[in-house]
């Protein structure tokens, strides 16, 4: 059925349906590439794409040939620099909202145990690197420890952490409620601004929340003090509620 008429051209409820989801694709896109890096490369993409229809209907032959040479080897250039964030948007998409409740009531538990023994630990000067995974595996990581399968308490965290123990050396990683490896070892960061800090902790954390939505709690073993990593960003010296409201915004609210 035809709804109406553009020159010569008819728009059909086909058409609209396909401008439709086309158009829904964009906003999801859009969304989970919201990151400043993956939302100015989406912009150029979409400024390269209307400059190739303007070509095709001006005729312009040099640019014409110019964008469909060039098109495959950007499309490939795009997946490499934007590997992370379509790795975040496609665990988003693969999870169900029943998976999600499950894990975040698992979570919610698991929180509380990790604020204990982040307290405990911290009033020790034991120091810490518990990573809890998110939306996107941490198999890479995980590899590079021992395997646990434990539930999360504050009691087996506080003797993980615990000096000269056999796991205490290395990152802890938690899934769920389970803590599914210990002694882990986490890539540095490659981020310049961090360079300079002061321990190997705090530069790990980072680097593992570079490349995944991983969260990292750290404890200072030199003073104490309680910070995490996230978004490839460090926050330090954090009283304790600040810790759980954002552990909470993170797994429990998303």
């Amino acid at each position: 059925m035809t709804l109406f008429n553009i020159g010569f051209l008819k728009f059909t409820v086909i058409d609209m349906v396909d401008v439709l989801l086309v158009g829904y694709f964009f906003y999801r896109l859009l969304l989970l590439l919201r990151g400043a890096r993956s939302l100015q490369l989406l912009i150029g993409l979409i400024f390269f794409f209307v400059i190739g229809l303007i070509a095709y209907w001006l005729d312009l032959s040099m640019v014409k040939w110019f964008i469909s040479n060039i098109a495959a080897v950007g499309i490939l250039i795009l997946v490499i620099i934007l590997q992370p964030e379509l790795r975040r948007a496609f665990a988003r998409l693969g999870q169900s909202r029943i998976l999600r409740m499950l894990l975040r009531q698992e979570s919610k538990s698991a929180i509380d145990e990790i604020i204990r023994a982040t307290e405990k630990l911290s009033d020790m000067h034991y120091g810490a690197l518990i990573v809890l995974e998110n939306n996107i595996r941490l198999s890479n990581i995980i590899e590079t420890g021992k395997s646990m399968n434990a539930t999360v308490s504050q009691e087996l965290l506080q003797t993980i952490f615990t000096p000269y123990t056999p796991l205490h050396d290395g990152a802890v990683v938690i899934k769920g409620d389970q803590i599914v490896a210990a002694s882990c070892s986490l890539p540095l960061s490659q981020n310049p601004a961090y360079h300079r800090l002061h321990g190997m902790r705090h530069k790990a954390a980072v680097g593992a929340t570079e490349e995944t939505d991983a969260f990292v709690v750290i404890v200072s073993e030199e003073t104490g003090q309680v910070s995490y990593a996230s978004g490839g960003k460090l926050f330090r010296d954090l009283h304790l509620q600040e810790l759980k409201s954002k552990l909470d915004e993170i797994f429990i609210s998303q």
